[in-house]
């Protein structure tokens, strides 16, 4: 499954429109915190896990978007006006980002927009 449309609504969220016609909505700021690169989540080299510490430093900037380049056939880079832009976001942990925004805030679709 992939969208065949993603906008910005609200000027604070994402809106993914799925070639099934389901509908994801991310907040941006929770698409940015969960941004899957290096840098941000931490990696593991041969038995060595590298997890990077929090940002100190927090801006507006964070949180807005720049640009977004589809990678390949299966994801999206987001460019984040801050200058990162480091994270490639895949079609299936943006599924699995969905449940987890739902999880955690309790909202729906309805009450995001």
């Amino acid at each position: 499954m992939k969208p065949k449309q993603i906008k910005i609504v609200d000027k604070d969220k994402l809106l993914l429109t799925w070639n099934d016609e389901t509908e994801s909505v991310f907040s941006l700021k929770y698409l940015r915190d969960e941004c899957p690169c290096a840098g941000c989540k931490g990696e593991t080299i041969l038995f060595k896990t590298f997890r990077p510490p929090k940002p100190t430093i927090m801006t507006p900037e964070m949180y807005k978007i720049k640009s977004i380049d589809v990678v390949g056939d299966y994801a999206i880079q987001i460019g984040w006006k801050d200058g990162h832009n480091t994270g490639i976001y895949s079609w299936e942990y943006l599924k699995i980002l969905e449940q987890g925004q739902n999880n955690s805030t309790h909202q729906n679709y309805d009450t995001l927009l």
